[in-house]
């Protein structure tokens, strides 16, 4: 009987990858578990659409969770929803959920700490892993992503609703990350070998937010003329 697990799915690419590598191993029923931004509807951070997270799932034909936090939400609003989101798994046998981080050692520690809290533990399937053979192996296995929002302060806004391919990655600065683990530009994965189809979308309005981060607003698109 497979264990029951979340994965904190961002709906970008070190989500994918820590993913395929939890799928892979046979071990796991997986839930996939995000946070809403209330008032946007979009993913924390990345800025995508809830109705392309829930095509996201579908195609990937796993079970999604939504913990809905607030506009300008502090650390104290954020643990305690996710606190509850915790224990409701965990009363259903749920001990453990999976990070894609890569080698950031605060954020895995408050990972540790909160997850300890209600009696659960983390999983880093991609921790220290190399970041540069990890963007090329995600691009090599098929995956394909997009860029939703890059930090204006490391990135020019131009990089904004690229494509995520060899391309983007050697036109990289040599200061900024190739997964971007320092926050420098977020994806948002539409295809791959762990999707059953394409998660179909077009890109629209290209906006600046806190005079910073600039977001690429993707669109459902139905295909039908």
């Amino acid at each position: 009987m497979k264990q029951p697990v979340l994965l904190a799915w961002s709906s970008g690419k070190d989500s994918a990858l820590a993913l395929r590598r939890i799928l892979d191993s046979g071990l796991y029923e997986v839930t996939l578990l995000t946070t809403i931004t209330e008032g946007y509807d979009r993913i924390s951070m990345h800025g995508v659409r809830r109705s392309l997270l829930r095509e996201q799932a579908e195609s990937l034909g796993l079970h999604l969770d939504i913990v809905r936090i607030p506009q300008q939400c502090s650390d104290e609003q954020y643990r305690r929803r996710m606190e509850a989101a915790m224990r409701r798994h965990y009363a259903r046998g749920c001990r453990s959920v999976v990070f894609g981080d890569l080698f950031l050692p605060d954020i895995r520690a408050y990972r540790e700490a909160n997850l300890a809290a209600v009696g659960m533990k983390p999983l880093f399937p991609l921790w220290q892993k190399d970041t540069r053979r990890l963007s090329h192996e995600f691009i090599d296995s098929g995956f394909q992503a997009v860029l939703t929002c890059v930090d204006t302060k490391v990135l020019p806004r131009s990089f904004a609703g690229r494509s995520y391919d060899k391309e983007l990655l050697e036109q990289l600065p040599p200061r900024i990350d190739p997964c971007g683990e320092n926050g420098e530009f977020h994806t948002f994965v539409f295809d791959g070998p762990i999707f059953s189809r394409p998660v179909r979308f077009r890109r629209a309005e290209v906006v600046l937010r806190e005079e910073r981060f600039c977001f690429c607003d993707l669109l459902e698109d139905s295909g039908k003329s």
